[in-house]
């Protein structure tokens, strides 16, 4: 950091199992990737190449090596993984993870219906391969999983391979975790909680204000994902009590009785 201030919680290093940070890039140029490394790589664990972005992104070889050197891993959305799926184009998806050099990979059900267990053995098979993230939760508004599911689901998940399981919100986070305007089913979270161990969990949380709800209760290590490239910094200060949304959140009440 350029400069000391008490205080401060302490964050985990990289390689982290917690307080990690997942961004979408939705279409970064090779340009804007290089200054968003050079600006915030430091704090970004994985990037997410959004949905199935990465058929349409030119250079794409180019944008993934840009990360690679910076020592960002990169996967597919799970959107993608699901296209292949779908077309019965399951090997083609694991050749094309060889191909780019990847070795992540999102299992995810959000925009087709999938026998569980058929995805679990989806799960089994990639993680042979490489480390899989596993989303749970429906892209569907209207589809409300009841909290026992999510829990069943996310165990299942795990157990069959999973590295992490990712709660479901879209990139706007206005589904699965989220009500649709965008408040946190708090009742889920704190239900799903008592189960699956945090840092297991990586919520997708894009809005501030679900950033700051999942730090306050968690604390500066919670695992986020979905975060805007432009967001990483402003994520990192509220996760470190330097924003106004945190600022009270970590510190010794004693500082803040001595300005009373």
């Amino acid at each position: 950091m350029n400069y000391e201030i008490t205080q401060v919680p302490e964050r985990t290093a990289k390689p982290r199992e917690s307080g990690f940070t997942m961004a979408m890039d939705k279409g970064l140029s090779l340009r804007e990737a290089e200054n968003f490394v050079e600006v915030s790589g430091e704090f970004v664990d994985i990037v997410k190449l959004g949905w199935a972005t990465s058929y349409v992104t030119p250079n794409l070889d180019k944008k993934i090596a840009i990360f690679h050197e910076a020592g960002i891993p990169v996967y597919f959305g799970g959107t993608l993984f699901e296209a292949f799926i779908v077309r019965g184009q399951f090997d083609d998806y694991r050749r094309l993870l060889d191909k780019y050099n990847l070795s992540y990979a999102e299992v995810s059900d959000g925009s087709i219906d999938m026998d569980h267990e058929l995805k679990c053995k989806y799960i089994r098979t990639l993680a042979e391969q490489v480390t899989v993230l596993s989303e749970v939760g429906s892209k569907d508004a209207e589809k409300i999983i009841p909290p026992y599911k999510w829990i069943s689901l996310m165990q299942a998940e795990l157990d069959a391979g999973a590295w992490k399981v990712i709660g479901e919100s879209r990139e706007a986070g206005n589904v699965g975790l989220f009500r649709s305007t965008g408040e946190v089913r708090s009742g889920l979270v704190e239900e799903i909680l008592t189960k699956i161990p945090f840092e297991k969990i990586i919520w997708e949380a894009p809005q501030k204000a679900q950033q700051v709800f999942f730090i306050k209760l968690l604390g500066a290590n919670v695992n986020l994902g979905n975060i805007a490239p432009n967001e990483i910094i402003p994520l990192e200060t509220i996760r470190l009590g330097l924003r106004g949304d945190t600022f009270s959140h970590f510190l010794d009440t004693k500082s803040l009785e001595k300005l009373v």
